[in-house]
């Protein structure tokens, strides 16, 4: 929309805004007048008291967050998703020994008149008549599977901790094993393990998922398993890994071919052998294969050894020009991936980075045509920025940044400032031929700048169009990528992984969305017009679901909603017809986020019968360190996956 009205100068204010629309939740708060008088010091320091102890609450719910992750993963206590210290304190109590009623009274057990004995199928702790049939399996759960030697434990507490600070409280290994019984009792408990991991996996998983849609699960294998000299590490540990796959009727894997291995050395010259002899092993067990094509960088692989950058002739193009990667306002340079500003400048001995990423795709579809003929290779999910997903680095670790920071705009390359003074001058307002200056840093919060914060800059005349732009710039990456990848690959399923930026969602501006590369304040929907050229290109929607750990409720300090921003768009995703497919952020080792994934997955009250194309398993750690863990669960959530209903004796 062009203005034919006198603008001021670079630095002078700028026209004001049309009235704002009313804000929401956080937002909604009254405005000050213009006329109101400044803050006095008292006020100031009522300010800065309020944000310490923002700081101490936010400090208090990240212990308690890791605490409850703690316990779920690697204490076998079932908590429920909505768990609080009250629960955590019950759950630990009953773990060494003591009674607690509904109502919190508490005493030790020996100090009571003997309870009845339970059924044998309850364990070993003493249940008061109280309790209800959820309580009697989360103790079951615990004692099944922990170790005898780490079930007792003392609470230790300090008298003076007031309600609010019980998230400190922190439990020691005190008691000994000859309290809970004889040897005896622990081969009992043997032998009723298969049923109990069974009743816990049912339990957990709650609901009826037979004759629901057949969507197929993939688990990630390590990245380690190639070497930078594009050699397979260790075939036989790869074979036994996808023996255990295959056991639970896993329906293939996905593997990262990354172009930092094999296009290391020299452009054009590419070395394929590792990931020819892994799909070699893969083709022996009958299973498919997703492949991902990450043209980026990553730090420390599964093995721990092995550090993977771009092409080592991208780096010696670099040490000239710099300006090939994404550049943040100080002028730091982000090396993870290449800049969007080079797409289409032939900066790369002669390529540009489009022409860079066709060769590559075409080169991997020429050595591997004879497996995707066959249907060994199932889809090719193809990198389009930041970690493989498609956005600006915005919050890069080793720049600083932490969570929840709002991260950075990356555009200060002199090929992406190029490109903003083009589409400034079209405009006619060539003063606007800048980035922000009032956007904060990496780890700011929206209030603490002018251009984010509720009312800011972000929707003025001058933020609206520079966020139309640098949008738009990520959108006509994925359409010139995704064309020639049609070109390359002809007729396969091509996959786009969208990432999950859920913190600060629920702020007027959506910060770390707008600098991540998509405009999604509360005022507008900023996933429809990529969605849209997505499905232009009948590509597969990849999202991340998140755990519970993840809540509004634990994270509030962030205004955090991942549950809001999947449903955004998965909506819009449905709505535009795109297929779409789930992926694990984290290591699924509890039903409460199985039974998520699949709520999610497969939504009950759909109409439309909506639901994923397949799941993606991110393992992590690697999955033979977790699968006595998690074995039941897992086996019990592929079935339901799959539509079928777990048979017993199973677990």
């Amino acid at each position: 929309m062009s203005m034919k009205l006198p603008h001021p100068p670079l630095g002078e204010e700028e026209l004001s805004p049309p009235p704002q629309r009313r804000p929401r939740g956080f937002a909604s708060g009254p405005a000050p007048s213009a006329g109101a008088p400044p803050r006095r010091r008292g006020d100031r320091e009522r300010e800065r008291e309020k944000e310490r102890t923002k700081l101490r609450e936010r400090h208090r719910r990240a212990i308690t967050s890791r605490m409850l992750a703690g316990l779920r993963q690697h204490g076998n206590f079932p908590l429920p998703a909505r768990a609080d210290m009250n629960d955590v304190l019950a759950a630990l109590a009953r773990a060494a020994g003591w009674t607690v009623h509904p109502d919190g009274t508490t005493f030790r057990s020996s100090n009571q008149p003997p309870l009845p004995p339970p059924p044998p199928q309850l364990g070993m702790f003493q249940v008061a008549s109280g309790e209800t049939p959820a309580f009697i399996n989360t103790l079951n759960s615990y004692t099944i599977g922990t170790p005898l030697d780490s079930q007792a434990s003392a609470l230790q507490t300090d008298d003076s901790l007031s309600p609010s600070s019980l998230d400190s409280v922190v439990a020691e290994r005190s008691i000994k094993t000859e309290n809970f019984g004889n040897s005896s009792s622990v081969n009992s408990l043997n032998c009723m393990d298969n049923n109990q991991q069974l009743l816990r996996s049912s339990a957990m998983l709650a609901g009826d998922y037979t004759k629901t849609p057949y969507i197929p699960v993939y688990a990630s294998l390590p990245m380690g398993i190639i070497n930078s000299h594009c050699q397979l590490v260790d075939p036989e540990g790869v074979r036994t890994e996808l023996r255990h796959l295959k056991s639970l009727n896993v329906d293939g894997v996905i593997v990262y071919c990354w172009w930092g291995i094999v296009e290391a050395w020299i452009p054009r010259k590419y070395e394929w052998s590792g990931y020819r002899d892994l799909f070699g092993i893969i083709k022996e067990f009958k299973l498919k294969v997703q492949v991902v094509l990450s043209f980026h960088g990553s730090g420390e692989t599964g093995s721990g050894d092995v550090l993977i950058s771009l092409p080592n002739w991208i780096m010696e193009i670099a040490k000239e020009n710099q300006d090939i990667f994404f550049t943040d306002r100080e002028g730091r340079r982000n090396t993870e991936c290449l800049s969007w500003g080079i797409d289409k400048e032939r900066v790369l001995r002669g390529r540009s980075g489009i022409e860079v990423y066709f060769d590559f795709m075409r080169s991997f579809h020429m050595e591997f045509r004879n497996l995707s003929e066959e249907g060994l290779i199932s889809a090719i999910e193809i990198g389009l920025g930041a970690s493989g997903e498609l956005r600006y680095p915005s919050f890069p670790e080793r720049m600083g940044w932490k969570y929840p920071g709002i991260g950075e705009f990356q555009c200060y390359d002199r090929y992406m400032q190029k490109n903003l003074r083009q589409s400034a001058l079209s405009r006619g307002h060539l003063f606007w031929a800048r980035g922000p200056d009032n956007a904060g840093y990496y780890n700011s919060r929206p209030h603490e700048t002018g251009f984010f914060c509720d009312g800011g800059d972000y929707d003025s005349y001058y933020g609206r169009f520079f966020l139309n732009w640098y949008s738009g710039i990520l959108i006509d990456h994925v359409d010139q990528v995704l064309s020639l990848a049609a070109l390359a690959f002809d007729g396969a399923e091509i996959v786009v992984k969208i990432p999950s930026i859920y913190w600060w969602y629920r702020t007027a501006s959506h910060a770390a969305e707008l600098t991540a590369g998509f405009y999604n304040p509360t005022n507008r929907d900023g996933y429809s017009p990529v969605l849209k050229m997505l499905k232009k290109h009948s590509v597969i929607l990849k999202l991340v679901c998140y755990g519970e750990e993840f809540t509004v409720q634990e994270n509030d300090e962030a205004f955090v909603d991942p549950e809001g921003l999947t449903w955004q768009l998965m909506n819009a995703a449905w709505d535009h017809g795109l297929p779409l497919c789930i992926e694990s952020a984290l290591p699924c080792l509890d039903g409460d986020m199985y039974s998520q994934i699949l709520d999610t997955a497969k939504p009950r009250n759909d109409p439309d019968r909506h639901h994923a194309s397949f799941f993606a398993y991110r393992q992590q750690p690697p999955f033979l360190l977790q699968r006595d863990a998690c074995y039941p669960e897992l086996r019990t959530f592929v079935k339901c996956m799959h539509g079928e209903a777990p048979q017993n004796g199973e677990g």
